[in-house]
């Protein structure tokens, strides 16, 4: 069961779409990821390019376990950074980049982190309404319903959508379903 508000879907459809006009990315172009992200106030980072990081931090999150983990945002006032895994497919970290931006647009309450005693970080809350707006808003940055129906109606396959949106195909086939375009075109052929 979907925990979306009524209207949530459609906004985030119209707002993805007004902000693709305000940063000057076509509704048939990939998401300039750097570029949302500094519209926000935000940088993104990946490990190594963190100060301080030793080598040992970089091996546990890049070498030992690069599944464990996706993206954070990190807060400090009015700038954040969002740092984000390198170890993932190129379309992941797109999805990963755009979820973390959606938090920052919603400007949802950042989940609570302690450190155990033994040393590992811990989660101490989690919003799940709060991550399926994210997933929404993100999947709505990143692959725009209307440039699913020019796709289609161009003859993308999934695959060719995922290039040319620099997306995942999970990512195009979740859109696809959920946003009816499928549907839609099926229709318009019969008319």
């Amino acid at each position: 069961m979907s925990l979306l508000e009524r209207g949530f879907k459609s906004w985030a459809e119209k707002f993805a779409e007004g902000l693709r006009k305000e940063l000057g990315v076509g509704i048939d172009e990939p998401m300039n990821l750097e570029k949302l992200a500094s519209f926000f106030g935000s940088k993104l980072l990946t490990p190594v390019e963190i100060p301080g990081m030793t080598e040992s931090h970089l091996k546990q999150l890049l070498s030992v376990d690069p599944s464990g983990w996706s993206a954070v945002t990190v807060c400090v006032g009015q700038r954040s950074v969002i740092i984000h895994n390198p170890r993932h497919s190129s379309g992941r970290q797109a999805s990963n980049i755009a979820h973390e931006i959606a938090h920052l647009i919603l400007e949802h309450e950042p989940t609570r982190v302690v450190m155990s005693h033994d040393g590992a970080l811990v989660m101490r809350s989690f919003n799940e309404k709060q991550e399926e707006e994210a997933n929404w808003l993100a999947s709505c940055l990143l692959l725009p319903r209307q440039a699913i129906i020019a796709s289609l109606k161009n003859k993308l396959s999934l695959e060719g959508i995922a290039e040319r949106f620099r997306v995942s195909e999970p990512l195009v086939r979740f859109r696809v379903q959920k946003t009816g375009a499928q549907i839609q075109m099926k229709r318009s052929r019969i008319a």
